[in-house]
Parts: structure tokens; C-alpha cells; sequence
């Protein structure tokens, strides 16, 4: 019988908790006619029970790269070169797909960018559904019935819809409809790869506050993907900051978003508008991040970075505590900072 789980409560972070995901060393290249391209590099990210961890930055930073691999859902030409995966003790990296299919959906499920591209077109809601918890042993049909509209109510979308095809949903309904599949067996931990991406901002604070909801209902936690700083700003307890496939700074969101330490942060940041205070000009980033195949040999933010200086050319900086964040920029170097 599948129940709802007990854990219950708010989703704010107990310190004192340990994680259930520990993410240490994880780097994953691409396979090329000119040998791999590494594109997540040395990231480490944990994340505790009810935690929202937000994953930030543009297009083509890792993030999504990342999200696939903590979830081993990666395919050729991509693949884990180095790092541990801990969810619950185990380091799924090592394990066999035999050994990984009972964790995926049970304990860690994913919520794909688009819906539309991620449900089967020409299988009604319900089929999606019963292919999900029969793969998990679960035969009964009145049991699989009784469960999927259990999902449909908790993210809102009418019962009947289990009879519909996706391409009969809207945006956001597709997109809920997404999450109640990844709740079937309320998982501990939940990847959302930019599930807001192709809804309009009105849709995307809906979806927002009805994962916030559930989260606080089922206490499960959320790694969240995007590329829109402002989307998690009252949403997310810690946030990453990703940049060419580093972690350029992580920590509390309130204190990255009141005083960001690292300047691609500040970038962001200035790269949208405030709904209150007087009108200002945006401030884009000049240029692009670099390709897989031409990283900088020094900071990789420096040829975009306003405040660049001589050794940023060269020295490859490290993640320097500041405050209760990291930041990997050398203006926090001891020997800078007086830290």
C-alpha cells in the first residue's frame, strides 16, 4: 500500500540534521572526436531533509549537466569522471542501473525543463502514472487509481484530467502534472530541472508557491534549476551560483542576495529589474561564458569580470569562506582581505 510519508512540517533547514545528499568532487565531461570537454568541474553541494537548494547561473554554466548526474540520469557522450554522489549513505555513482531503479522515483524523483517533451504524447496521464508505480510493484488497479488522484489533488489539477493526453493541458497544468508523478511515492529528495522555463511569469510564481506548499505538506527536499535569479529569491534557503562549470559562490540566499561576494553573482543580480525603489538602468554582463574547449587559465569569470585584476589571469581561485558563504574570487583571498 502506498501511504503518505511522515515527514511532515515546514520546509525551513535544521542545521543540526545531517544531509541526505552529499555531493563532493563531482566533475562530468563529454566525450569529442577531440577528447572530453568537462563541463561540471570539482562541484561539492549538500543538501539536507525540507532543505530548497536553488542551482543558478546562464545558459550552458553545468547546472542541468549537475542535476543529471546526482540523479544518474546522464547519457553518451556524457559521463561522471570523478566525484561521489551520497544519497542516504550510498554512492549512487558506483552503482548498477539494477541497483538504481528502486531508489529513482521511491526516494529521489525528477521534474523535467518541459513537460510537454518529458510525458509521453500518446499515453493519457493516468497510463504515465501506472507505468510509474508498476515498474515499482505496484499491481493493484484500484490501488493505482486511488493514489494518482491522491497526486492529482495534492498539486490541483482536477481528477478527470487523469483521462486527458498532454497535449490537452496547459503549460502549467503539464507542468504540475509533472510534479504529482514525482510524488507518487513522496520521495525524500526531488531534482527540478527549470520547470517554470515556458510559463509566463504569473504561471511561474502559481507553480512556485504550489511546490513551497507541497514541500511544506510532505517535508521532502528540492533541488531547483534555473536561470532566473529573481524566481527563487523568496523560495530557496541556500543558493548556487554556477559558472562555466564551477560553483562561484553558494550559500545562504538571503545573504547572496543582500550582499553577493562574488562579482558574476552581482551580475546577475543587476541583470533584473526591482519592482520597488527608483528606476535604474540594467546592467547586463558583457560577452559570454567560454567554451568547454577554451576555459581561461586563471578565474574563469575574469575576461567578463569588472573588477578583474593581474593575478585573476592566472591563479585558478578556490571557494574562500566569507561570512556563511564561499565564494571562489580572489579579492577574498587572505592575503587581499586581511580575512
Amino acid at each position: 500500500m502506498i501511504t503518505e510519508s511522515p515527514r511532515f512540517g515546514d520546509s525551513s533547514v535544521i542545521t543540526d540534521e545531517e544531509p541526505n545528499l552529499e555531493v563532493s568532487g563531482l566533475s562530468v565531461a563529454y566525450d569529442t572526436d577531440a577528447g572530453p570537454l568537462t563541463a561540471v568541474d570539482g562541484v561539492d553541494l549538500d543538501v539536507r531533509p525540507g532543505e530548497f537548494v536553488a542551482v543558478v547561473g546562464e545558459s550552458g554554466c553545468g547546472k542541468s549537466t549537475m542535476a543529471f548526474a546526482i540523479a544518474q540520469l546522464l547519457s553518451p557522450p556524457a559521463r561522471i569522471t570523478a566525484g561521489e554522489v551520497r544519497f542516504r549513505g550510498q554512492n549512487l555513482v558506483t552503482m548498477t542501473e539494477a541497483a538504481l531503479a528502486p531508489v529513482r522515483w521511491r526516494n529521489l524523483s525528477v521534474v523535467m525543463q518541459s513537460a510537454m517533451n518529458a510525458l509521453n504524447p500518446v499515453l493519457r496521464i493516468s497510463a504515465q502514472f501506472a507505468d510509474a508505480m508498476q515498474a515499482h510493484g505496484v499491481r493493484d488497479k484500484a490501488e493505482i487509481r486511488e493514489r494518482s488522484e491522491q497526486v492529482m489533488d495534492l498539486v490541483g489539477i482536477d481528477r478527470a484530467h487523469l483521462a486527458s493526453y498532454p497535449h490537452q493541458l496547459s503549460g502549467g497544468m503539464r507542468q504540475r502534472a509533472m510534479i504529482a508523478m514525482a510524488q507518487l511515492f513522496t520521495p525524500e529528495l526531488v531534482i527540478m530541472d527549470e520547470p517554470t522555463s515556458a510559463l509566463d511569469v504569473v504561471a511561474q510564481r502559481s507553480l512556485m508557491l504550489q511546490i513551497k506548499e507541497l514541500q511544506r505538506q510532505l517535508g521532502f527536499a528540492v533541488i531547483f534549476v534555473t536561470h532566473d535569479m529573481s524566481l527563487v529569491s523568496h523560495f530557496s534557503d541556500r543558493l548556487m551560483v554556477m559558472y562555466a562549470g564551477q560553483a562561484m559562490e553558494f550559500g545562504p540566499t538571503r545573504q547572496v542576495f543582500d550582499a553577493p561576494a562574488h562579482p558574476y553573482s552581482r551580475g546577475l543580480l543587476d541583470a533584473f529589474p526591482s519592482i520597488t525603489g527608483p528606476r535604474e538602468r540594467l546592467q547586463g554582463i558583457p560577452g559570454s561564458p567560454p567554451a568547454l574547449q577554451a576555459m581561461p587559465a586563471g578565474c574563469r569569470f575574469q575576461p567578463r569580470c569588472p573588477v578583474a585584476f593581474a593575478d585573476c589571469e592566472t591563479v585558478a581561485p578556490p571557494l574562500y569562506p566569507v561570512d556563511d558563504v564561499q565564494a571562489r574570487c580572489l579579492l577574498h583571498a587572505p592575503e587581499r582581505s586581511g580575512r
